[in-house]
């Protein structure tokens, strides 16, 4: 790889930064190239621990959820500062709104920078002027990034289709990867009597908690040994948040057993026969790879960046999104299959995630990504010096 010798990592939280990020920045603090992180300062600030020599600058003016124009002008100008003190030779947005005016203010400092998009979240699953208006500023900042990946070919094919960025500069990856040895086989060192599917993500309606829910409903009226954990925060800052009132009345209801939130889900996968994730659409779910690197089968809906983790039938099952009839019926199938199938869908799962998720495969995409803009950067840095200084880049010429 063409190394620069800074580069910068923009997103809406540490929180992002921390779950799906570390990967890509220790490979590049092991170039030796130097790695500055730009985003809000929030609990998992403590990753600076992990990683001497990353510089973290706090964003103030980030407000995740807002609408307000003013706002996102002042999210533009504080970016923008940032870009001109700090010069790094790339940028890399993640998250709508570094994306957008990140970019932007990548471009008015003439700053290469790479847009990640990890997946289209609320705004494009419901409609709205909201979304019509987010559609249009994704439309024009993409035509100054350069380049644009996607962390699923689905919404790569939307964006090229809808011409909001040109084929010509947007790849596909396969996420953010795994780490395959940290999330290895681990037997489940519990009795074999129950059959537990186990839910891992925020509680938004979006994630399919309550189709989870009702198929959990479902499932336990013929098969009364089989147990539905629940482990995940409520997002309160996402529109498509699930109300406490409504968590508190799952678990009086006995419908599931809720264990708050972990920094650390292994045990939780390990315990579990099957992952659910009935998300109604995803950039690539981070839970599930973990899920298939440690040996778990997996059920999951028919949409962008789920479909790409399961084969039918062979590490676990699709199916409709917003169908929790089809969820239950495809839990009871998973109930009804011999030990040893079940297995060895967890032995494809791995497999799986070893041959295409690994952190080695997805931090090599985006090396190769990475290069090729720096590359591209610097032989226009030096067309550009050869146009404006025609005496000097002819001088073996007379």
């Amino acid at each position: 790889m063409n190394t620069a010798k800074k580069i910068a990592f923009v997103a809406n939280s540490t929180w992002n930064i921390y779950n799906f990020r570390l990967n890509l920045i220790h490979a590049l603090v092991k170039e030796d190239i130097e790695v500055m992180v730009i985003a809000p300062v929030d609990e998992y600030i403590h990753y600076l621990d992990k990683l001497a020599g990353v510089t973290h600058i706090p964003l103030k003016r980030l407000s995740r959820n807002s609408t307000n124009p003013f706002k996102d002008v002042q999210l533009f100008r504080e970016l923008r500062k940032i870009y001109q003190q700090q010069r790094p030779d790339l940028i890399i947005h993640y998250t709508v709104k570094p994306n957008i005016f990140g970019n932007l203010a990548a471009r008015s400092c003439g700053i290469p920078s790479l847009c990640v998009v990890t997946g289209l979240g609320y705004t494009f699953l419901h409609q709205g002027m909201v979304k019509r208006i987010t559609l249009m500023l994704y439309k024009l900042s993409f035509r100054f990034a350069n380049w644009v990946a996607f962390e699923n070919p689905d919404d790569r094919q939307l964006f090229t289709s809808r011409h909001i960025v040109s084929a010509q500069k947007c790849t596909a990856v396969d996420g953010c990867g795994v780490d395959t040895n940290f999330f290895r086989i681990r037997e489940k060192d519990r009795q074999e009597s129950q059959v537990i599917f186990t839910f891992i993500g925020r509680l938004l309606y979006d994630k399919g908690i309550v189709e989870f829910v009702k198929a959990a409903e479902q499932v336990r009226k013929s098969i009364p040994n089989a147990a539905f954990w629940v482990i995940g925060e409520i997002d309160e800052g996402n529109p498509s948040f699930i109300s406490k009132h409504q968590l508190v009345k799952w678990i009086e209801d006995q419908t599931i057993r809720y264990f708050g939130t972990t920094r650390d889900v292994r045990n939780f996968i390990q315990q579990s026969d099957c992952i659910v994730l009935p998300s109604y659409r995803e950039g690539l779910p981070k839970v599930i790879l973990e899920a298939l690197s440690m040996g778990r089968p997996v059920i999951t809906t028919d949409t962008a960046g789920c479909r790409q983790t399961v084969a039918q039938a062979q590490n676990g099952f699709i199916v409709p999104v917003k169908d929790a009839q089809a969820l239950s019926l495809a839990m009871e199938a998973f109930c009804s299959l011999p030990q040893a199938e079940r297995q060895e869908m967890g032995k494809k799962s791995r497999e799986r995630a070893v041959r295409k998720f690994d952190d080695a495969i997805v931090v090599k995409q985006y090396f190769d990504i990475i290069g090729r803009i720096l590359q591209n950067n610097l032989l226009d840095r030096q067309t550009d010096k050869q146009l404006v200084d025609p005496i000097h880049s002819n001088k073996h010429n007379p």
